[in-house]
């Protein structure tokens, strides 16, 4: 028992007994024989019953002192769990109190009586909204009263608290006369709070993408940014998979990889909006994991780097390009030279200037200098021979790099067409300006075995090309020069022999091959120079082809074959066709049955005696453009024939298409008998030409041998040395004649 309740039970049984034991203390003086028995026991009853009530009071006090403590120490325990602190005001003097300062980590400052009682500490910015809020619920506008502001500590500071109150109790006039409420430390809250916010403005205002995503990249949230960059609303990708549309699906799965593995990916990459804008951008895709470590979502970044790309290319443009001429300029040229100078490799570099550009500069003015070499470098530019291959290497010093070649003729052709480019006239400021040019040639790794001495040398070949009196172009290696004057002899020849009518036309005969008698011939052109001098096909047909002169050669060649077989037709002497070559350039001429027309009218030449003969590589160019003029041939009545058969394309499934008449064996198949081999290829040619319906002949023959193997397999025609070689028109005439009388008969006509 509490000494308390002790005291208090102890002065309740002295009452209470006092009495009894007094009237019993009277009796005893006088006589204690005399009390009464029955009085010392309603005494005694009367005390204990005394005791008992005492007794009772005392533990039913007790009970309810515990009840008192314990509801005090959950209240203490609620308060300390909620981090409130109680307080009670007692509005009319003023006075409030407050709970025990342990119950929260500040110490405020002591009371004060103002109005509100803790306006002193209440920091100024919100004393205003505080008063405002307390005065709506004292005048009853508020069920209660709930105000966040800043209060301060005894320390000083300034922390944020929830204070929340309500009045419990009225003056008889119905005024407010007590309230009672908590305050609540929130000032942890409202830091995180405010960096939440500041972390929710940052990702609205900043300037870069962020997209959120779950682990199977589904996005579930973006901010304005990424709406900006990628032209996607938000209310588009909520809930849809992030993608990379100009990607295959592979790189995401590769990304996903990443991320398993190193936590973070990064990379650039080129997207395109849905109005077909395309943006470049940086995308960073970081992993947050859950506090057991387990990826939970993708954090990405994307960060548009459209304008800087922009500018890398314009940095590097202005760094690699002349800033005239827009070309490439010097230090591009060099490296570029520099990768090309490596073992197995020929190429070829061309470098040019302008012929008496001084002079222009000196008499016209710079100004108009430079826009003549911006005006050469555009038209130089446009040429698709030139592209990606023609640099500014200073002043109007040019450089075209060829690759991966070293062939004179394709040089001497590149080399050609750069001085007729600069031939033509320029209109400048209302000047007409006709410039010429110099080459110089070189050639690796022939002609230098690095970048410096390729490029010493083809200067020193371009001053030799202007010493020489300019508007030309010179090879460094004097065997070089020696075969491209040669090429621009024969050319200025071949000018000149169409010009002078030096190109005549000789004729090989096509043999029955089991009559023996003469069914056809070929017309082959010749070139023989005014001292007599016989040029060889295979020197100036190539040129004539490189430089379309092929096209006046095969006129000359076609209206002279067909003037002969007129004559020969007219004799009794011939009967059957001859057959013309027809070039690439010439079969491609838009003109060209008009062009056949009007020789055959002139020739008075029937068409069923003229054959065409085309090669493979002529027709397969375009074939569907080939049939069509094949067809208006026919349709004229002249004959087809493929002519070296199995040494081009030998597409069967043209062949079947072209309405040929004849088909051609090359003489390297007929060579090439002597073996098994040979003869089945010669035997499976004979074959498809008859399943097409084709006439067979076998070129080139020149032995019995090779002759009785064709007869074997059933060829029809055969031309070649065995027979004869090819004939001038004399010549042939008396091959046609003999053919016709008498060995005896020796009359030839002329």
């Amino acid at each position: 028992m509490p000494k308390r309740h002790r005291y208090y039970f102890t002065l309740a049984c002295l009452l209470l007994t006092t009495p009894p034991f007094a009237l019993a203390a009277v009796s005893w003086e006088t006589n204690w024989d005399s009390v009464h028995p029955y009085l010392f026991s309603v005494v005694l009853l009367f005390a204990c019953a005394a005791l008992l009530l005492s007794y009772a009071s005392i533990l039913k006090m007790r009970r309810y002192h515990q009840r008192l403590a314990k509801s005090e120490e959950r209240l203490r325990l609620s308060l300390w769990g909620s981090g409130d602190e109680l307080w009670d005001w007692r509005i009319e003097t003023g006075e409030l109190y407050r709970s025990s300062s342990w119950l929260t980590p500040v110490e405020l400052k002591p009371e004060t009586h103002d109005f509100p009682p803790n306006k002193q500490q209440i920091h100024p910015q919100d004393l205003g909204r505080v008063v405002t809020l307390l005065n709506e619920h004292l005048n009853g506008n508020n069920a209660f009263f709930e105000a966040t502001y800043r209060l301060q500590t005894a320390k000083g500071m300034y922390i944020w608290v929830l204070d929340r109150g309500k009045i419990v109790a009225y003056t008889t006039d119905g005024s407010p006369s007590r309230m009672t409420g908590t305050l609540k430390n929130i000032h942890q809250f409202k830091e995180a709070e405010g960096r939440m916010l500041l972390f929710a403005r940052c990702l609205e205002n900043i300037s870069d993408g962020v997209l959120v995503c779950d682990t199977q990249f589904t996005i579930i949230e973006v901010n304005p940014a990424f709406s900006g960059i990628t032209g996607k609303t938000r209310a588009n990708v909520i809930n849809s998979r992030f993608e990379l549309s100009m990607y295959p699906s592979r790189y995401m799965q590769d990304i996903q990889l990443q991320l398993a593995k190193h936590g973070r990916w990064s990379g650039e990459i080129q997207e395109q909006m849905d109005n077909g804008t395309l943006y470049q951008a940086e995308l960073a895709f970081d992993v947050i994991n859950d506090d057991e470590g387990n990826p939970q979502q993708y954090v990405g970044v994307l960060s548009d780097i459209t304008e800087r790309k922009i500018r890398e290319a314009e940095l590097k443009r202005l760094a690699n390009n002349d800033t005239l001429t827009g070309l490439p300029n010097r230090a591009v040229f060099m490296t570029k030279l520099a990768q090309l100078v490596k073992p197995q490799t020929k190429h070829a570099l061309l470098v040019f200037d302008l012929d008496n550009f001084k002079k222009i500069n000196d008499s016209l003015g710079h100004e108009l200098g430079d826009t003549l070499l911006c005006k050469l470098a555009q038209r130089l530019h446009t040429d698709a021979r030139y592209q990606q291959k023609l640099y500014r290497l200073g002043g109007d010093e040019f450089a075209v790099l060829l690759n991966d070649t070293n062939d004179i003729h394709t040089i001497s052709l590149m080399a050609k067409g750069l001085l007729e480019q600069i031939n033509q006239p320029f209109i400048i400021n209302q000047h007409e300006l006709a410039i010429t040019s110099s080459i110089g040639i070189v050639l690796y790794p022939d002609d230098g075995s690095d970048p410096q001495a390729l490029l010493r040398n083809a200067d020193t070949a371009m001053y030799h090309a202007k010493n020489n009196g300019a508007n030309r172009y010179l090879f460094f290696n004097d065997s070089m020069n020696k075969q491209a004057v040669k090429r621009l002899q024969i050319e200025n020849l071949i000018r000149y022999g169409l010009k002078e009518d030096y190109f005549t036309v000789f004729y090989q005969p096509k043999m029955d091959i089991l009559t023996g008698n003469v069914v056809g011939m070929e017309a082959l052109v010749r070139f023989i120079t005014p001292k007599g001098g016989l040029v060889s096909p295979a020197s100036f047909i190539p040129v004539a082809e490189e430089t379309g002169q092929i096209v006046d050669i095969g006129a000359v060649v076609l209206r002279k074959a067909c003037a002969d077989v007129k004559k020969w037709l007219a004799l009794g002497l011939f009967q059957g066709r001859v057959a013309v070559n027809l070039s690439a350039k010439q079969f491609m001429l838009p003109n060209l049955c008009q062009q056949i027309d009007d020789i055959l009218e002139q020739c008075e030449l029937p068409s069923y005696h003229l054959e065409l003969e085309i090669t493979e590589g002529t027709v397969m160019q375009s074939p569907t453009l080939a049939i069509d003029t094949m067809k208006k041939l026919r349709a004229r009545g002249i004959h087809l024939a493929m002519d070296d058969f199995g040494t081009g394309y030998s597409s069967l499934a043209y062949l079947k298409q072209f309405p040929l008449n004849t088909l051609k064996i090359d003489k390297a198949f007929i060579d090439d008998m002597d073996n098994a081999r040979g003869r089945n290829m010669v035997d499976t040619i004979v074959t498809i030409a008859h399943n097409l319906s084709l006439n067979v002949v076998a070129e080139g023959v020149e032995t019995k041998d090779q002759l009785d193997m064709l007869r074997k397999l059933r060829c029809e025609t055969i031309q070649g040395y065995y027979y004869s070689k090819p004939l001038s028109a004399k010549d042939f005439a008396a091959f046609l004649f003999a053919q016709k009388q008498p060995p005896r008969l020796s009359v030839i006509p002329g």
